[in-house]
């Protein structure tokens, strides 16, 4: 197995960071949060124009016909610039799951850039963003559209968590397995997008302010907190490649797809975690502050730690399968 991104997922990196950077997304988070949704959407639409939002979707619903690989490197991408709303669940999860139940006009939605969400227990009980989404719901193998009956908020100011209740039956015999594991896998690649912004910014930082009439980054208390982070992401980010091929099928037959899933999740959690401790720690009391991105960053690094499967959960599967 090849583990290296070719040419072509440099390219589409490269694309979706250059939408995101002239958008400004941490301004547009603040927005969304204040319940100001234009800008996120506008960048949205953009993304659904240039094939973002359909990676997953076949050509004949109006998708890009891609893969786990092409998906993983946007949803990257989408987490390193802090985007918020229902990502996970608009470009892995929904897709999956509707094309599995055979469900196909919701498919060209998606593909078109509308945003949608739901809630598949056990792993994701609560619905996340549902405001301006369509709502599904997976119970005892029955996909449904989803009423909402009550919506908490979360740690990250840009994100709620509803319960939800079945209204519309869509299918039946629904085995979610497939949704789940991209669901836990584009949250692995979101929070290594996080991990890696934390990391930037703690450098740029450590680079500027000066302490005893020296930038701090010369201090190798400091450089080994960065350095740490840096290694931990780097060895994250194979994982999660690894966890892509293996659900684009290019793996032995003999894989255990969902271990390498499990295995990734941890690893980017971790990492993530671990990005967000040692830059608050470099930036020190302005990384307390809401004013500061980093904030931002922070909070929903810790949201994102227990989405789609928190690390003990996924530990337990892969002691499980060994």
């Amino acid at each position: 197995m090849d583990f290296q991104l070719s040419d072509i997922h440099t390219d589409l990196a490269a694309t979706v960071d250059a939408m995101l950077g002239k958008a400004d997304m941490p301004a547009a988070a603040r927005a969304w949060a204040a319940g100001d949704r234009t800008a996120v959407t506008k960048v949205y639409s953009q993304l659904a124009d240039a094939g973002i939002s359909g990676l997953l979707i076949d050509e004949s619903h109006g998708g890009s016909s891609a893969g786990a690989v092409e998906m993983i490197v946007a949803v990257e991408q989408l987490g390193r610039h802090c985007a918020p709303g229902p990502i996970v669940e608009s470009v892995a999860v929904l897709p999956i799951l509707l094309r599995d139940a055979d469900v196909n006009g919701p498919l060209q939605d998606l593909a078109e850039g509308r945003l949608a969400t739901c809630a598949i227990a056990p792993l994701q009980p609560l619905a996340p963003d549902v405001d301006s989404a369509d709502v599904y719901v997976v119970e005892d193998g029955v996909l449904s559209t989803a009423t909402v009956l009550g919506t908490e908020p979360s740690v990250d100011t840009t994100r709620t968590l509803s319960r939800v209740a079945p209204d519309k039956t869509l299918a039946t015999g629904i085995d979610p397995s497939d949704a789940v594991d991209a669901g836990a896998l584009a949250t692995a690649a979101e929070l290594l997008g996080l991990g890696q912004a934390m990391l930037a910014l703690a450098s740029e930082y450590a680079q500027t302010r000066k302490q005893f009439g020296r930038p701090i980054g010369s201090f190798q208390a400091v450089k080994h907190h960065l350095a740490d982070v840096a290694i931990a992401l780097e060895m994250a980010r194979p994982l999660v490649h690894a966890a892509a091929l293996g659900i684009d099928g290019q793996v032995p037959e003999d894989t255990n797809v969902s271990r390498d899933v499990s295995a990734a999740k941890v690893a980017a959690a971790d990492a993530a975690h671990l990005s967000a401790r040692r830059s608050l720690q470099v930036l020190g009391a302005i990384g307390y502050t809401a004013e500061h991105d980093i904030s931002l960053y922070i909070t929903k690094t810790r949201a994102l730690l227990s989405a789609w499967g928190s690390p003990a959960v996924h530990r337990r599967r892969i002691l499980e399968t060994l």
